[in-house]
């Protein structure tokens, strides 16, 4: 389906991506929440103006939260999100062990991996953009990164020994590390 196909979203979709991509928290039909700060003031004035152009009404409004942990709600959302990237994390680390076993060491195996790599990047930038209160697990989702960062360097320096590409003296750190293909650097 070309780009020009698809569908569009309604309105109620777009706002709800938008909300949940900003790192608000739905506290029950219709109510979201997001710490006070300017740039979340901006985005929800932009946002409630989308809904008027669509003919619907919002409230915006600034609130103190009075026996209910908000915090401990941001960090929920959040936990779940690098729990997701530590699970990712882990599939890539045992799809790279799989391949080393079965001697898939091959340019384009580590070119594959090194973008699911650049994807787990930055879908975690994107998580702690949005983390603001600093969840408990942020440390071990960013620890799985790069656990899997030095597993892929591993695997770039045996395509590398495989291929004739180094001398041996390189572990593939930077290759791994630095920008174009593994076909780019063959050369």
């Amino acid at each position: 389906m070309s780009p020009n196909c698809l569908p569009i979203l309604p309105a109620r979709v777009q706002l709800w991506r938008h909300l949940r991509a900003a790192g608000a928290v739905s506290l029950q039909n219709g109510v979201w929440v997001l710490p006070a700060r300017e740039t979340h003031e901006r985005l929800l004035r932009d946002e409630l103006a989308q809904v008027e152009r669509h003919g619907g009404t919002g409230l915006l409004f600034q609130a103190q939260a009075l026996g209910h942990d908000l915090v401990a709600r941001f960090h929920d959302e959040r936990d779940q999100e690098y729990a997701e990237v530590c699970e990712r994390s882990q599939a890539l680390r045992d799809e790279l062990a799989r391949e080393s076993r079965a001697g898939k060491e091959t340019f384009a195996e580590l070119e594959e991996n090194e973008q699911e790599l650049a994807k787990l990047d930055r879908w975690l930038g994107q998580i702690q953009a949005r983390d603001f209160f600093g969840a408990p697990t942020a440390t071990q989702a960013a620890q799985a990164v790069e656990a899997c960062r030095a597993d892929l360097a591993a695997f770039a320096a045996a395509v590398y020994r495989r291929e004739g590409v180094t001398d041996g003296a390189t572990d593939g750190a930077e290759e791994v590390e630095s920008a174009g293909t593994p076909m780019d650097k063959k050369g």
